[in-house]
């Protein structure tokens, strides 16, 4: 089959990590197998970049001109990256305004060329987050290209989070606004944030355009599909697959503990804990406070030895929380590093606000570490409570202490759920289990 993969960049971890590993593995299957970006960050073959449009005149070169001496970087002036990006959206100075009044921005144009990115046309076209916030421009393709793009071709949508669902935000914890059309939101700075309260007009527009496409929608937990039947993307569904994340088991495997620690120059005697994700601390979706008092909590039971928590995921100075040592330690270039600091933890404690399958938790489990992780969104579609892990109620430091010091004190214990974890993700969760799922389902598609 021809595949064209659509995602924000061609790196990074969630969402980008899981269209990147698919893309490789469809080509390795004999598949012609494309990837189309908004951010194409690496020179890689069969990797195209989706264009952006460049306005031209006076005004634009001049804005481009003036954020060019805050360009992000070594040298970059306090408060740079702000004022780069500001000027840089001055450059269209319509979407400039449309983003203070807090409309979600479509004009991205380049990705209606999408088809014509690559030789021949694809027999599937597999997207995957249509947002990205985080690139230059704000974003990379136009939502209102969706009922055309589908009307050609077979159009597969995996939802990464809840974002098509709402009028802005990519999980919404308890608010339930999204099922009835938004307006008076709770929390507009919620990722992707917006300045104003315009979600009941975004929510409106995205309606229509589901109204107007025909899409088959994959996500990766039953918890979010179970979302998506409710909400106004259900009229626009032909077929939908709830198709779990998968890993690379070649990666991520079980290791001495003793040799991984004398690697990372980690003290052999002392019981690991460990938690991965993108700012720990900073991160919205994950409840660091909760993770930290328990953390404390549990190191005052466990003082015949020294208690360490690795936070990977930023960079910052180490931290002395009660009598246990937190170690702040910057993202991992390579999953070959980043296994190694599982492979080096006793367990893996996850403590979420909102999750649909989290990478790190299978990662964690494919090395062997015991997870203790908190009962939210799709995490318990992942970790069975007193089989492979544990689950903890949601901002309970107590009870997750009282989990984390269960699995350091009982070694039989801990080998048990080490044992049974490696066999879920093996079972369940691999990388060749989430290809055989989409591509079973590309054929089926075709075949129609």
């Amino acid at each position: 089959m021809n595949i064209l993969s659509v995602s924000t960049m061609d790196s990074g971890g969630g969402a980008q990590s899981v269209a990147v590993s698919l893309f490789r593995e469809y080509a390795r299957r004999g598949h012609a197998s494309w990837l189309a970006v908004g951010a194409r960050r690496r020179e890689t073959d069969h990797v195209v970049e989706i264009p952006s449009k460049r306005a031209g005149g006076v005004w634009p070169a001049l804005c481009r001109a003036l954020a060019r001496p805050f360009a992000p970087g070594p040298d970059g002036i306090g408060g740079s990256r702000r004022w780069h990006t500001y000027f840089n959206e001055l450059v269209e100075p319509v979407n400039f305004f449309r983003k203070r009044f807090g409309h979600e921005i479509f004009d991205y144009p380049g990705s209606r060329r999408l088809v014509e990115l690559i030789p021949n046309s694809p027999d599937i076209i597999h997207c995957h987050n249509l947002h990205g916030p985080h690139l230059p421009r704000g974003g990379y393709f136009d939502l209102r290209f969706l009922p055309d793009l589908s009307a050609r071709l077979p159009v597969v949508l995996t939802l990464h989070d809840a974002w098509l669902l709402s009028g802005h935000c990519a999980h919404s914890f308890d608010c339930e606004r999204w099922k009835t059309g938004c307006g008076a939101c709770p929390d507009l700075s919620i990722y992707p944030s917006i300045r104003r309260d315009a979600t009941a007009l975004n929510w409106r527009v995205k309606r229509r355009i589901f109204a107007r496409s025909r899409l088959h929608v994959a996500c990766p937990s039953l918890w979010l599909m179970r979302k998506v039947e409710q909400s106004i993307l259900q009229p626009a569904i032909a077929t939908s697959r709830v198709i779990p994340n998968g890993i690379d088991l070649s990666l991520f495997h079980p290791a001495h503990r003793a040799e991984a620690r004398r690697q990372l120059g980690l003290p052999a005697g002392a019981r690991v804990l460990m938690f991965a994700a993108h700012g720990v601390r900073r991160n919205i979706w994950k409840d660091y406070d909760t993770m930290r008092a328990a953390l404390a909590l549990a190191a005052e039971r466990l003082t015949d030895r020294e208690t360490l928590f690795l936070a990977v995921g930023e960079e910052a100075p180490p931290e002395t929380v009660g009598r246990a040592r937190m170690v702040f330690v910057p993202p991992q270039d390579t999953p070959e590093t980043m296994a190694l600091h599982y492979q080096a933890a006793d367990a893996y404690v996850h403590a979420a606000r909102a999750e649909n399958c989290s990478l790190a938790i299978l990662e964690a489990m494919a090395c062997g570490a015991p997870v203790i992780a908190t009962d939210v969104g799709g995490i318990p579609e992942q970790v069975r409570d007193g089989v492979n892990g544990f689950l903890t109620p949601p901002q309970d430091a107590r009870s997750m202490a009282d989990r984390i010091v269960d699995v350091l004190t009982d070694s039989d214990r801990h080998d048990r759920l080490s044992a049974q974890a490696r066999a879920t993700v093996t079972k369940r969760f691999s990388l060749e289990t989430m290809a055989n799922g989409y591509l079973d389902w590309f054929q089926q598609i075709a075949r129609r």
